[in-house]
């Protein structure tokens, strides 16, 4: 008879959000190329904001130099990063930290 083996890995759990990367942010940054009108007309195309929301994202953009203008799922928010960027807007991903 030979002896039963014992497995010495640890026992992990996946959560569905870890498995998928967590929440993302998508952030806007400042550059000096684009018009704040061209900004505007973009958020509105790809986001489908408002205009008051979409002037509200420029205008922190403008301002505070970043917004985040969508969070969400990390495969998703690369999407929305790509888009933005073939717009030709300077964009970033960044983890959400607070989930």
């Amino acid at each position: 008879m030979t002896p039963a083996r014992t497995s010495t890995l640890p026992q992990t759990t996946a959560r569905p959000e870890t498995a998928l990367g967590g929440v993302w942010r998508v952030v806007v940054l400042n550059d000096p190329v684009n018009l704040m009108s061209y900004v505007v007309v973009v958020f509105q195309k790809v986001l489908g904001f408002d205009e008051a929301t979409a002037r509200r994202h420029m205008l922190e953009v403008h301002e505070q130099g970043r917004s985040v203008v969508w969070q969400g799922l990390r495969e998703r928010a690369e999407h929305q990063a790509f888009v933005l960027q073939q717009w030709h807007l300077t964009t970033i991903l960044e983890p959400d930290e607070t989930h």
